[in-house]
């Protein structure tokens, strides 16, 4: 074992040993905190999630679920760095290209049975697997694990797959290229492990809490569907003396202002602040109105497919459309969060990234404007020939206040009339992903910490290229940019094509934007991925 590595599992085994005793008495092991007598954690979502099977979940909301329902190889600590979950650590060789990691003998599922390599090897074979279907499939494509094309494409057998159990607590990986930022990949839930056991005894109802074995520090033990979910305390879980919360309920609330009346009546730990109003409530609340960045970016996508408009294959209309756009209006006036005007893909956040100098992100807003008019005269576009499309969000007032500000900004420029429509989560994941639309939303968070988690994105076969761009260039600088140890001149390029291809429309950078409770201890504002763990929190005592 490497020295990192030894390094992770002493800490790891050093916390757990500290905290069973002291924690017994109502303190917290390392503050001395009084702790509060009921330890649950309530917090507000938007959308009902779209599973919590790792190889099937989509989203934020399910993700963060699904950490804590499962634990993969490795995890992250609350300013982003790895630490070990059900590894104790890992090594690699020299080229970067085989991983080894070590599991912890003492890692248990929650119906008792030893967690062990080939749950992992099962899982990854199940996630590249054609017939799981899974929204995340190309996510091994990008861990360039040996053999995954060929899986993917249907014409490998899973088993094939370069990842193989030597033994019950030993993980081999082989990858197809270099990768020195693998380990990283880990942490995503897409690699948590999955129990082969109940899935072929349950089926696609292996998720529902009666069904459910999962390996995490919580037990799924309520699900109503657009309305509640419910994880409970792992009994079997390898570090349970050390969790303090003891149930997390996640509550769909569907109405921003709503969530803000029940926060305010005690009901809710945290819950989004309502787009336009975190200077209000910080100047009312400051305690509990926070904001920090984030690593994610909010976008608008052009359907590039043949069922999309024909005006927007023309590069002049959609670099018209994003320089009329007046991002400051929307971060400074529509949101007011802190929020990050974005004017490249990836956000300035993201570790080892040097944000490029593209041309129009340097202009004032003038000249964009100015800049735009021309560009769409060009395409052919004015008052004897107006541009109209549809315009797709998710249901969201936020979402809305912000597609109606961008129309606003194309109307009164352009003279572009935009018709506006919205759809719940899941309906509208469907709708963007079959490219029934014109333009539409998308957001993306960093699946781990590297600029190619984002331009990944764009690339021909990504999984949620939904505008379906295709730039051979690209395609060739993000397949060399695996193999080099300084990836720094290809990701610039890839987003110099961005700015002048325009496949999507870089609107802003997130910050998260938070009413938290004055007891909720722990939260990991420095962890830009904000992956986050209940188990990692606690309730002090008021």
């Amino acid at each position: 074992m490497s020295y990192f590595a030894k390094s992770l599992a002493a800490s790891f085994v050093m916390a757990s040993i500290a905290a069973a005793p002291v924690l017994a008495a109502g303190t917290h092991p390392t503050t001395g905190e009084a702790l509060a007598d009921d330890q649950t954690f309530t917090y507000r979502v938007l959308d009902e999630h779209s599973s919590v099977d790792p190889q099937i979940v989509e989203d934020v909301s399910g993700s963060d679920i699904v950490r804590d329902l499962f634990e993969g190889l490795m995890n992250q600590d609350a300013d982003g760095n790895l630490v070990p979950g059900v590894a104790t650590g890992f090594t690699t060789n020299d080229a970067k290209n085989v991983y080894t990691f070590t599991l912890r003998d003492n890692a248990k599922w929650s119906d008792g049975a030893a967690v062990t390599a080939g749950d992992f090897v099962y899982a990854w074979q199940r996630l590249a697997n054609p017939e799981t279907a899974s929204p995340y499939s190309w996510f091994a494509e990008i861990m360039s694990i040996e053999g995954v094309g060929a899986v993917l494409a249907g014409e490998a057998d899973p088993s094939t797959l370069g990842v193989t159990a030597i033994d019950d607590h030993t993980l081999e990986v082989r990858l197809s290229a270099s990768l020195p930022y693998f380990a990283l990949m880990t942490t995503h839930s897409s690699t948590f492990p999955s129990p082969a056991w109940a899935i072929e005894e349950h089926g696609v109802d292996w998720t529902k809490p009666a069904n459910i074995v999962s390996n995490g520090a919580y037990v799924l033990t309520e699900h109503i569907p657009n309305e509640r979910s419910v994880r409970e305390r792992n009994d079997m879980y390898w570090n349970n003396d050390a969790t303090i919360i003891d149930k997390t309920v996640a509550l769909v609330i569907n109405d921003e202002n709503t969530s803000l009346t029940r926060f305010l009546a005690g009901e809710l730990d945290r819950t989004e602040v309502p787009t336009g109003q975190y200077p209000r409530l910080k100047a009312e609340y400051p305690d509990n109105a926070i904001s920090f960045p984030r690593l994610c970016s909010y976008y608008y996508t052009f359907n590039l497919s043949d069922s999309g408009p024909e005006a927007f294959q023309d590069v002049r209309v959609r670099q018209a459309l994003s320089y009329a756009i007046d991002r400051n209006i929307v971060t400074d006036n529509v949101l007011q969060g802190g929020q990050f005007a974005a004017y490249t893909f990836t956000p300035g956040a993201t570790a080892g990234f040097e944000v490029p100098d593209v041309p129009y992100a340097s202009m004032t807003q003038a000249e964009r404007d100015a800049k735009a008019v021309e560009l769409l005269a060009e395409a052919g576009y004015g008052s004897d020939n107006p541009l109209s499309f549809n315009m797709l969000y998710n249901t969201s007032e936020g979402h809305k206040k912000i597609a109606i500000a961008m129309s606003q900004m194309w109307k009164q420029k352009l003279g572009v009339t935009v018709e506006l429509a919205n759809m719940e989560w899941k309906t509208f994941l469907e709708v963007r992903g079959q490219q029934d639309f014109d333009l539409a939303r998308g957001a993306w968070c960093g699946d781990y910490n590297e600029a190619s988690t984002f331009l990944d994105l764009v690339t021909t076969t990504s999984g949620y290229n939904d505008g379906k761009f295709s730039n051979a260039e690209v395609d060739e600088l993000m397949q060399t940019a695996k193999t080099m140890s300084d990836a720094t001149a290809n990701y610039t390029r890839v987003e110099q094509i961005m700015a002048d291809e325009m496949p999507v429309i870089p609107v802003y950078h997130y910050t998260n934007v938070y009413m938290m409770s004055d007891g909720i201890r722990n939260w990991p504002v420095q962890n830009v991925e904000q992956n986050w763990y209940s188990r990692e929190l606690y309730k002090a005592a008021e």
